[in-house]
Order: structure tokens, then C-alpha cells, then sequence
């Protein structure tokens, strides 16, 4: 049975991608005082009698660093995506201009710098707690594979696999925290 133990180290790797792409995609909604498109995913506008994507009722352009444009395609959803924008959170005022929507960005002020810089731990720290979730799956399959008589030198060698791995996932996180700190503090 020994023999026929194999980790599927393709499996747990694709996880730990899916909990960097989901961290990446917390980064992308964090506002560093310029403009991105990105910024607007997770706003929702009620459009056609259901809960509906910006990017799904619009053009959103980014045609300078420190404004977002929308471009509505329907006339009458204008209102409904300028209050989805109002009570989105992010601290931006649209103004109107016919279909379009601008969103000009203010400014980060220290403390609001801060206060992001800080949301963005949290986040690379869920990142980092779903990682460590894997690598324990993964040790959790290689124990199991023992009592069903892997030897204790093939156990050793998958848990320095799995082992190395989850670090190399834990570097990416935090490289791409201090790249967003850095990027959030930036005056």
C-alpha cells in the first residue's frame, strides 16, 4: 500500500492559488487615491429587478490616475448606479454628466492611509490562516497514508514537500502585502 501513496500536490497547489487570487482581488478593492476599475467590482447596483455587477450595466474607463469614468448604457439605470456607488463605502462622490458617471478620487489622508494599510494585514492574514488550512489537509492525507503503511521516510519526504510548499505560498503573500502597504503609503 506504501507504494501507492501519492499526494496530489497539483491539487493542493491550485487551492493555495485560489487563496491568492482571492487576496489579490481584496487588494484590488483597497483605494491607494488612484483610480482603477478594479475598485468597483464589488459594488452591486440593483438593475432589472435583480442585484447586478457595475461592470454589467456600464463602461468603467480609468481615463486619469485620479478619476473613474462610467459610461451607463441605459438612461434609466443612471440613479441606480449612482446610489449603488453612494452606499457602496468607498468614500467617493459621483457626479453626473448626462450617461456618464465620474468618480473623481480624493486624496488619502495619513490616518486613512494607515487604517488601509492595516485592512490589508487582515486580509493577508486570512490568506495566510487558508494556506496553513491546506498544508494541515495535506499532512492530515500523508498521516492517514502511514496507518495504511506508508514507510516513515516516504512520510518525511511529503510533509518536507508539502512543508515547502506552504512556505513558498506564505512568501507570496507577504511580498504582495508589502507591495500594497508600499503602494497604499505612497503620497
Amino acid at each position: 500500500m506504501s507504494e501507492d501513496f501519492m499526494l496530489d500536490t497539483d491539487d493542493l497547489k491550485r487551492r493555495m492559488d485560489g487563496a491568492i487570487s482571492a487576496l489579490k482581488t481584496e487588494f484590488a478593492s483597497l483605494r491607494t487615491g488612484r483610480g482603477s476599475a478594479s475598485m468597483l467590482e464589488p459594488v452591486m447596483v440593483e438593475a432589472y429587478g435583480q442585484r447586478t455587477p457595475i461592470n454589467q450595466v456600464g463602461t468603467v474607463n480609468v481615463p486619469e490616475p485620479r478619476m473613474v469614468t462610467i459610461n451607463v448604457w441605459d438612461k434609466s439605470m443612471v440613479n441606480a448606479v449612482e446610489k449603488a456607488i453612494r452606499e457602496s463605502g468607498l468614500g467617493i462622490n459621483p457626479q453626473l454628466n448626462g450617461t456618464i458617471i465620474m468618480l473623481p478620487i480624493p486624496e488619502l489622508n495619513e490616518e486613512r492611509r494607515r487604517d488601509l494599510s492595516k485592512v490589508a494585514g487582515q486580509y493577508a492574514e486570512h490568506a495566510r490562516v487558508s494556506i496553513r488550512n491546506l498544508r494541515r489537509d495535506g499532512m492530515d492525507q500523508i498521516k492517514k497514508a502511514k496507518t495504511d503503511g506508508l514507510s516513515e521516510d516516504d512520510q518525511k519526504i511529503w510533509e518536507t514537500e508539502v512543508q515547502d510548499l506552504t512556505n513558498s505560498y506564505i512568501k507570496q503573500i507577504d511580498d504582495a502585502l508589502e507591495n500594497k502597504q508600499a503602494e497604499i503609503m505612497q503620497v
